[in-house]
Parts: C-alpha cells; structure tokens; sequence
C-alpha cells in the first residue's frame, strides 16, 4: 500500500544505515510493499542471514499523535515476547534495533490473507483455535509500570487507569481528526458524550495487559505444507497498547468470528484467557469498535488515502457510530 508516511531509500543508503547502527551491511532483496505505514526490505545480511529491515516515517513526516514512537514500541513488543516460553507467542526474532529502524528474522510460510483461499474450512477452524490461544498466551504480559496506555513516552497518552487512558487516546484522535479535517460524520462533542456514557464499563478493567490491536490476517503468517496448517508468527506489534485484552476481538473480527461461541474464543478459553461476554463487555468492545474506526478515518489524512479506501473507512466509523449508540 502506498503512504506518504513511507520512507524510501536506495540499496545504498539502506546499507550504509545498517552498517553504521550494527557493523553489518546487507544486500537488498527486495522491497516488501504489503505495509500501511514503515517502508519495509528483505535482505541478506553479510554474515548471509536473511532478514527484514522496517524503517520508520521521516522525521518531518506527519503522524498521528498515537503513533508517536511506535517503532521503539514494536522493538519492545519483540523483546517481552521473547520472555515468554518458545513458542507461547511465535514472532521474529528481533536481530537489530535502532531510534529509526528494526531488523527481525524472516518467517515461514505466507500472511493469512493470501493462503485463506488455499486453506479448506476445517484447516481455518483449528487456526483460529489456535490463534485464541497464541492471544491468550500474548495478553499475560502486564505492564511494567503498571500504567495504561500507549507505552512511547512521545505520544503522552499513558495513565494509571483505564478509562482516564481510553478517553484521552480518542481525544488525541479527535485534535487530529481536527488538524486533517477529517470527515468522522458525526460532531467530535457526539463522540465524546459516547465515550463519556462508557466510563462505568471502562472502570471495570483493572490491569494493564499488552494488546496488539491489529491482529487482522495480514499480520498473522501461516504455513500450511498440504497436511494441515500451523500459525508460524505474528508481526507488526508497533501498534500495541496497555489495556483491556477485550480490545484485541475488533482487529481479530477481521478474520472471522469472535463471538462467544466461536472457535477463537475457545481457543482462547482454553488457553486460560477470560472473556466473560457480559452487558459491560459488549459496551466496551463497541467502544474499542469506534476507536478503531476513528483510526482508520483519521489516518487517511497524513498518509494520503482517497478513493475508496476513505470511503469504506467512512462507512466503517458510521456503523460503529450507529453500534454504540444502540445500546444507549
């Protein structure tokens, strides 16, 4: 996907970058064009390991508040879940990382949204089986400091509890839905009065869990050889907050079904995770559903969407507008 917030530079450049944040140069593959948001290459380092390099936006790029920082936060993501028992959480190994950049190792197998038509019904059954449970697995990392919140200290959206947290990551949204003029379809005061109307359900999340809040399948690779399929990683984490794990259903919802009923529920059930589907519950995942949507509408600004992309993004918002508002 093209983005002016993407950082182009030569085979050159990328090598003289490398060498001089890690004392290896490595020769450029390919570009991987896939992401929304960093530029990423497969190369080969000199030392012949395979790899992939994402560079952050330019520094006079204009981001949204939220993803100030985002590239340390992925580098962290990587690190904590290399805490983990092997393979509780499968990701790349975090090779390099710099202020600007990060270099993991190269995984098996393909993204799900391109091996979906090749996997039959029961293959994408036990998936996300097993992908409830990787999610599972995934939200027991607590965070540190016990706060919530997005962890770059540049975005300064991070507090000591949840609802104090929540409203303020859809405040900066709303100043830079403002600063784009952005088309949200309903008065930024609606929004808030909504967010406001969920503070009871908000109150009741009690500790910071690590949510990576955009488990859609392209972030999610597999490998299915011909005789059955395993999930190999997850990628992609700069995006990840402290807070309620219920948030991570509204990403995964773009793979399937994530009712109380549904295969990656029991998956994650099993795994020891808790989702009790009560009223409370239902009203905070309609929040997170218009966060997302208010993302997805603002973003568009910096990174240069029109089309049809910012429509369907538009409509998006709206339904999660309407959702909210029904349970009032």
């Amino acid at each position: 996907m093209q983005s002016l917030t993407k950082r182009h530079v030569s085979a050159s450049e990328l090598d003289t970058l490398l060498r001089a944040a890690t004392g290896m140069g490595c020769r450029v593959e390919a570009e991987l064009t896939d992401g929304w948001f960093n530029t990423a290459y497969r190369v080969r380092f000199d030392d012949g390991r395979a790899a992939v390099v994402k560079l952050a936006p330019p520094a006079e790029a204009p981001v949204l508040r939220y993803e100030r920082g985002i590239m340390a936060t992925e580098t962290m993501v990587y690190r904590r879940l290399a805490s983990l028992a092997e393979g509780a959480v499968p990701a790349p190994v975090l090779l390099h990382s710099g202020d600007d950049f990060l270099a993991v190792s190269v995984l098996e197998g393909t993204p799900w949204d391109k091996a979906a038509e090749q996997l039959p019904p029961a293959t994408k059954s036990e998936l996300r089986r097993e992908l409830g449970a990787i999610t599972a697995r995934l939200h027991t990392l607590t965070s540190e400091d016990g706060r919530f919140g997005y962890p770059a200290p540049e975005a300064g959206l991070a507090a000591a509890d949840w609802r104090t947290a929540f409203t303020a990551m859809v405040e900066a949204l709303l100043e830079d839905a403002g600063l784009w003029e952005s088309d949200l379809g309903v008065p930024a005061s609606g929004i808030r009065t909504l967010v406001a109307e969920g503070g009871p359900a908000l109150d009741e999340v009690g500790e910071p869990r690590l949510v990576h809040f955009d488990l859609w399948p392209g972030n999610i690779f597999v490998d299915h050889p011909g005789n059955g399929a395993r999930i190999t990683g997850l990628i992609d984490h700069e995006r990840a907050f402290w807070g309620d794990p219920a948030a991570e259903l509204v990403s995964l919802e773009f793979g399937g079904d994530v009712g109380p009923d549904s295969d990656l529920v029991a998956g994650y059930l099993t795994a020891g995770g808790r989702l009790d589907f009560t009223p409370a519950l239902r009203h905070r995942l309609a929040l997170y559903g218009l966060y997302l949507g208010l993302i997805l509408v603002v973003e568009c600004g910096p990174r240069g969407y029109t089309g049809e992309h910012a429509g369907w993004t538009r409509e998006f918002l709206g339904e999660r507008v309407a959702a909210l508002r029904a349970l009032g």
